[in-house]
């Protein structure tokens, strides 16, 4: 396939219907199909079955013939989805409808369904790298945006559902501050076959984090690496400081931060604990964990002018 004349004509949009941002809008979700067609792509509604389906489900799309699979949903079911065409070289676009939306809002895609839809005809094809992860024993996967090892995958094990449902991205918040007076575990991390301690370990592929904050400020889809954010504290009042620190853009500069990029990162459980891990904001097991970068591992389909921006960024040498 060439991806400078690239044209959808058949479409799969796989869709998690019991996500926060779907369930109330299966409306505009089936008007989707309608906005699609007006673009000579022809799509159908694909509703996953449950929990860890969405992979399984894109990918006999993809057998039964769709040229481009269209993740409907927030990161946890794109990651689903992502994990089921990984090297397909057939297309992912996204419409976003999840919580925090990392992905769509790294990507400055519209939030609203059909005006996503709307310009899907208009995105770019682009080849980007992936992070692949293995989770203690368990089979490698891959993710797209990040892998978080302590505080934040603590907060995430934490969350109330019905509140997250009732609220979204405030439930995060709520929980975060409910863990502001607790102890925390340092653990082992080597990146590159340099090793550090922290108490959170965000391995990212995006600036975005949780859609409101910009952590790892070097990171890009477009690179071929992770920009690696170390945080030391077992104490989580030390975090207070942090936040400040990403707030105003500075982070690199607080003592206990350490901000670096690398293509392999190790995080090795302490005697006795249990590190919780969560990738692309869904809990997913606890430590040790391994990641390395996948090149050319998807086909994402991008705007323009993020892609343009992105190039300029990543043309200038980040500071490992």
């Amino acid at each position: 396939m060439s991806l400078e004349s690239f044209h959808a004509k058949r479409a799969a949009i796989v869709y998690n219907p019991v996500a926060r941002g779907l369930s109330r809008r299966q409306h505009s979700l089936q008007r989707t199909i309608t906005v699609l067609a007006q673009q000579g792509i022809e799509a159908k509604l694909v509703a996953t079955h449950g929990p860890g389906t969405a992979g399984m489900q894109a990918r006999r799309e993809i057998e039964d013939g769709c040229d481009l699979i269209i993740a409907a949903g927030g990161d946890g079911t794109i990651n689903e989805v992502a994990n089921g065409i990984l090297h397909t070289r057939v297309p992912l676009a996204i419409l976003p409808g999840g919580t925090a939306n990392v992905l769509a809002r790294e990507m400055r895609l519209p939030v609203h369904l059909e005006r996503a839809a709307a310009i899907i005809s208009s995105l770019r094809p682009q080849s980007v790298a992936a992070g692949g992860i293995r989770i203690g024993a368990s089979e490698p996967r891959c993710f797209v945006c990040m892998a978080g090892a302590g505080l934040d995958a603590e907060i995430v094990s934490r969350i109330n559902l019905d509140l997250k449902a009732a609220t979204g991205k405030f439930a995060y918040y709520a929980c975060g501050f409910g863990q502001v007076l607790r102890p925390l575990t340092e653990f082992e991390v080597t990146v590159d076959g340099r090793s550090f301690e922290a108490s959170f370990a965000l391995i990212s592929r995006v600036r975005n984090y949780g859609g409101d904050l910009e952590i790892a400020r070097g990171a890009s889809l477009l690179r071929d690496d992770f920009e690696i954010v170390l945080f030391r504290g077992t104490q989580s009042i030390r975090y207070i400081p942090y936040l400040v620190g990403v707030t105003l853009g500075c982070l690199h500069r607080f003592k206990g931060c350490t901000v670096l990029h690398g293509r392999s990162v190790t995080c090795q459980v302490p005697a006795n604990r249990e590190i919780y891990v969560q990738v692309d904001g869904e809990l997913a097991g606890r430590l040790p964990i391994r990641a390395e970068i996948i090149p050319d591992a998807l086909i994402l389909l991008a705007p323009h002018e993020y892609l343009a921006r992105e190039q300029s960024f990543v043309a200038v040498p980040a500071c490992a």
